[in-house]
């Protein structure tokens, strides 16, 4: 079964997205300096970051391993500050909203101070890496925001509400990236912002399975009502002609939203090219693995092992400009 449902031009979408990327770049205010730091503490802080990491996400792991020393540690640091913000929001011993506000609002000060408290070793890294890369902290603000949107937001009608969402939690991130990799100008954003959209769906169709448990469904509602789903199919788990049509959709798009950010990694410092270029790719090939299980996201969570990870990255590696 195909539908007749298109792929909404990007335009329709993206130009709201870019609206809010260059607010974020138009408010930076350079520090007069980065503030100083015992250097045992920022070693301490770094490899916490470094350990946390490595515990939540071995491709992203892999990919920065790639980078220079600076330069990794300041990404993975990146890293840990995201990592601690979708915490906040999915912890199970804080079922209630105010409670998970209140230490969202709590962690935003502590996250966004230029001078934290040196017990709070990701805040220690992060201030640091945020001050040393010049990264406007407006992106940062919005990251939060993006996390903040689970509290009171399930369901989701249009795929430019889900790219909103998307732009929150992971294309603030690629732009934040970007000032540390290091980029020649402005004219990156649009691709940073385009791959941050392309991961973020893929890891919405890796988890949908995940997801529905904890009582949320990012798929747009019209886009699944114009393959005839419904949450029902959902709910049960249904893997039939309608749902692999759907899927088939949703990673053509999506393939697709990766090819267009490809370019941006050529405005890149060169020495961050490739690791841009392995986490691109190593993710995308997380869309192969639930086509070649049938598109069940319901029962199973796709993934690309160890050895499927190794033997890509010769191939990404010839690719990158």
């Amino acid at each position: 079964m195909e539908s007749t449902f298109s792929i909404t031009p990007a335009r329709a979408w993206e130009h709201a997205l870019l609206s809010r990327a260059y607010e974020a770049w138009h408010s930076f205010a350079a520090p007069v300096a980065v503030p100083t730091c015992d250097d045992s503490l920022l070693d301490c802080a770094y490899a916490h970051c470094d350990a946390l990491t490595a515990a939540h996400s071995r491709s992203f792991y892999l990919a920065t391993r790639l980078l220079p020393c600076a330069k990794r540690r300041a990404v993975r640091a990146l890293y840990a500050f995201c990592r601690l913000s979708d915490n906040i929001v999915d912890d199970p011993q804080r079922s209630a909203a105010d409670a998970v506000a209140g230490a969202l609002a709590d962690w935003r000060q502590r996250a966004l101070s230029p001078d934290p408290d040196p017990d709070d070793l990701v805040a220690v890294a992060w201030a640091d890496a945020r001050l040393r890369y010049r990264i406007p902290q407006r992106y940062a603000e919005q990251l939060i925001d993006g996390v903040a949107r689970d509290l009171h937001q399930k369901r989701y009608a249009t795929f430019a509400e889900l790219a909103a969402y998307a732009y929150g939690v992971a294309s603030t991130v690629g732009l934040m990236a970007m000032h540390i990799i290091g980029f020649t100008s402005a004219d990156a954003i649009p691709y940073a912002v385009k791959l941050g959209v392309a991961l973020q769906l893929t890891n919405i169709l890796r988890d949908v399975g995940e997801d529905w448990r904890a009582g949320r469904l990012y798929l747009p509602r019209e886009e699944l009502e114009a393959f005839g789903l419904s949450e029902g199919d959902l709910a049960a788990g249904r893997v039939d002609d309608r749902w692999r049509a759907f899927m088939r959709f949703q990673i053509r798009r999506n393939r697709r939203l990766y090819a267009e950010a490809q370019p941006g990694i050529a405005l890149l410092h060169q020495n961050g090219r490739f690791a841009v270029a392995a986490a691109s790719g190593l993710y995308c090939a997380i869309l192969d693995d639930i086509a070649a299980h049938d598109y069940d996201v319901f029962n199973r969570r796709a993934y690309v092992g160890a050895w499927g990870k190794l033997r890509r990255l010769p191939r990404i590696w010839w690719r990158v400009p």
